[in-house]
């Protein structure tokens, strides 16, 4: 039978309707992700493939739509295709497209700036609503294994890099050769995190370093190499040196431990960005299955620190102050830091968070032990006389705090700017010194 001529109309209609959507029209974007490339590139991906998991998702796949953009697709209990996009240009683009409603989650290797506060101050995202911590992240800097040198400062590392210091005889006259840089290619995300702490945008690599794609295989030709120099993740340092690595501070080796703690030198915080005022409901699911436990591993997998506490033995407590060195002997301490505002006994977003953790952690691992606090200044924030009663306040506050949960701390004490761990000269050092340090006893 011949079909009317209307309805080979409607049928054509209804064809060219179909073929002029896209795949997607029938899918629901049900989040979105856009900002840092060292977040967006692996973390933010795996954290998104894990809690579509444990939300019971099915069929999760990634759909690589641009360079450094992505959807990851996903089934839901009800048979409904969903997804989630990442965008991965730069920490900068994520308050821009928080600002312009085209992200419901900003992604970022840096703390937002005061500019892209007052941009979107209704954002509200240095509340602690808005502002979280979903991992840390560190830089070991290497040498060959029989180099003499266990230490440089922040400054000498930048010279050295950016072609500055040619020779080690610079460094220490004791040594012969020219310097060999060795770095990371530009994609990577451990470049990224090197070039942010050590070398800044006024001066850039140096032209004759060698570039990698892979830590492990720059790692090993350093080890092969008496005037090499180079930087990796911490999991990958394999048969070289790691230095120790001072930013006006004292010296501090690179590893879990004094990342997590934010004390080493190229240690930095990696951030989510939530507005107060957005009506996503799975953004805020996002955000609270990052901080949680079952996140802590994805974190630890794609190379960097995760904020589970632990409990670690002090290798040289000699840095301290006398006092607190006897009261310190026999204990361990915390892989947490309590930061503070400047001048003030106001706790961060993070710290406020590690509290939290810190109850667990005693409910559980730490259940029996006994807790110390040692609070410090930063010795710029306030006049010098006043240095010691602030950090004393800082501790006096933690333990308050701690009380209202059922925890009450054995010893409290505050020493001022007694131990620097960075130099005052930037604000990224001062943060460092403004903390108080959580110690156990047995």
């Amino acid at each position: 039978m011949k079909s009317s001529p209307k309805s080979s109309w409607i049928l054509l209609g209804l064809l060219l309707l179909w073929v002029s959507f896209p795949v997607h029209a029938v899918e629901n974007i049900i989040l979105r992700l856009h900002g840092s490339n060292t977040v967006g590139a692996e973390l933010g991906p795996e954290l998104v493939k894990a809690w579509l998991s444990d939300s019971g998702y099915r069929d999760i796949r990634t759909e690589i739509t641009q360079p450094q953009e992505m959807l990851i697709h996903g089934i839901d209990r009800l048979g409904r295709p969903m997804a989630v996009e990442i965008h991965a240009h730069g920490s900068g683009t994520a308050f821009k497209d928080l600002q312009a409603r085209k992200a419901d989650i900003g992604m970022s290797s840096r703390p937002i700036k005061d500019k892209e506060v007052n941009m979107m101050a209704s954002a509200q995202l240095r509340s602690i609503q808005g502002e979280t911590v979903v991992a840390l992240d560190g830089i070991a800097v290497i040498v060959h294994p029989d180099n003499p040198i266990g230490q440089l400062d922040k400054q000498t590392i930048k010279r050295m890099f950016n072609g500055e210091t040619t020779q080690w005889s610079q460094v220490d006259p004791g040594l012969k050769g020219r310097i060999q840089v060795y770095a990371r290619d530009n994609q990577s995300g451990t470049y990224d995190t090197f070039k942010s702490l050590v070398l800044g945008k006024k001066k850039p690599l140096v032209s004759s370093a060698r570039r990698y794609e892979s830590n492990a295989d720059l790692s090993d030709d350093v080890s092969r190499d008496k005037n090499g120099i180079g930087f990796v993740g911490l999991p990958y340092i394999r048969d070289s040196k790691a230095l120790l690595v001072s930013d006006g501070g004292v010296g501090i080796k690179p590893n879990g431990f004094s990342v997590a703690t934010e004390d080493y030198a190229l240690s930095r915080r990696l951030y989510l960005y939530l507005p107060v005022y957005h009506e996503n409901p799975y953004a805020t699911q996002f955000i609270k299955f990052a901080q949680s436990l079952n996140a802590q591993p994805i974190v630890g997998k794609v190379g960097f620190v995760d904020q589970a506490i632990k409990s670690y033995a002090v290798e040289d407590p000699g840095v301290y102050p006398e006092e607190m060195r006897d009261m310190i002997k026999g204990a361990e301490r915390l892989s947490i830091n309590i930061r503070f505002q400047k001048g003030s006994i106001k706790l961060d977003n993070k710290a406020q968070k590690d509290i939290d953790r810190l109850v667990d952690y005693m409910a559980g691992p730490g259940a029996g032990r006994k807790l110390m606090l040692f609070g410090f200044s930063d010795g710029m924030e306030v006049m010098p006389i006043y240095s010691i009663e602030l950090s004393v306040s800082r501790a006096d506050i933690v333990s308050e705090v701690l009380l209202k949960n059922g925890l009450a701390p054995v010893r409290v004490r505050g020493y001022g700017e007694a131990m620097l761990l960075a130099g005052n000269e930037d604000k990224a050092g001062q943060f460092k010194n403004r903390r108080v340090e959580i110690w156990l006893m047995p």
